[in-house]
């Protein structure tokens, strides 16, 4: 890095966040990227560690499990209301800073989103993943299952490796009760599969240490198996309700100036 930057000096914080969005790639692929960035936007802003993460796309693309979403939208400016959830998420940010890490403090590990559907369950986890720099790659379930004998079980290993190869990353699962829902009778229906995909996950969730933030969704907290909601697999679990008086206005506010309005016009 200090070679690419030549007479002009990268803060160490800078620095950090740039190796990070470089991991899971080879030394020239991570050369190049780095290059890239320095040619777009310099290595003095936060902005060249996105671009060294869109660079990372193919890596994960070829996994065939995961998808990678480029995403440009920011918690302030795209997601209205949810003012609890924000905050939250703004002060775990910094957990991912150079001194952060020398201080011992542990990267997040995720949060689960339930609540009313269209209320901005999904747009959240596209939020998170803009505003805090990192790639953003969704989990499909529905892809990991496959009819011969041992490859979903492979499958869900090759995605969270993946997962891993890249990270920082935030990794996106929505409506995960939809896809976890059959693991109680799973014995008698498919054989084991969806119970042995259900323990891998819980398991990985657990015991990783990679800085993988986990963003599920829910629509039906009923459907969920209890033991993916005990304490440790999830560092907070929040409730999405319907927009209160204010936060419509909020919501309004931010559509609105996309379209180069304003609230008083509409009075």
């Amino acid at each position: 890095l200090n070679y690419i930057s030549g007479d002009k000096p990268i803060d160490e914080d800078l620095k950090k966040y740039f190796i990070d969005s470089a991991l899971g790639m080879t030394d020239t692929e991570a050369f190049l990227a780095f290059k890239l960035a320095k040619q777009k936007v310099g290595l003095q802003t936060k902005e060249a560690a996105q671009i060294i993460s869109m660079e990372k796309e193919q890596i994960i693309k070829k996994s065939g499990i995961l998808d990678y979403y480029q995403v440009n939208q920011d918690l302030e400016s795209s997601l209205g209301g949810l003012d609890n959830l924000k905050d939250w998420l703004t002060k775990r940010e910094k957990s991912f800073q150079r001194k952060a890490k020398d201080f011992g403090l542990q990267e997040p590990k995720g949060i689960l989103l339930v609540g009313v559907p269209g209320c901005g369950k999904s747009l959240t986890a596209k939020c998170v993943a803009a505003s805090w720099k990192q790639p953003l790659l969704k989990l499909d379930i529905g892809k990991v299952f496959q009819a011969e004998v041992g490859a979903s079980e492979n499958n869900i290993r090759q995605a969270i490796e993946t997962a891993e190869a890249v990270a920082p990353c935030v990794l996106w699962i929505d409506e995960i009760e939809k896809g976890l829902s059959g693991v109680q009778s799973s014995g008698s229906t498919d054989g084991g599969v969806t119970s042995r995909i259900f323990s891998t996950i819980l398991t990985w969730m657990q015991e990783k240490t990679s800085p993988v933030f986990v963003v599920a969704t829910a629509n039906n907290i009923n459907l969920l198996p209890p033991e993916l909601l005990r304490k440790g697999r999830f560092d907070e679990i929040f409730f999405v309700d319907l927009p209160t008086k204010d936060e419509r206005q909020n919501i309004f506010k931010i559509h609105l100036e996309k379209k180069n309005q304003s609230l008083s016009d509409l009075a």
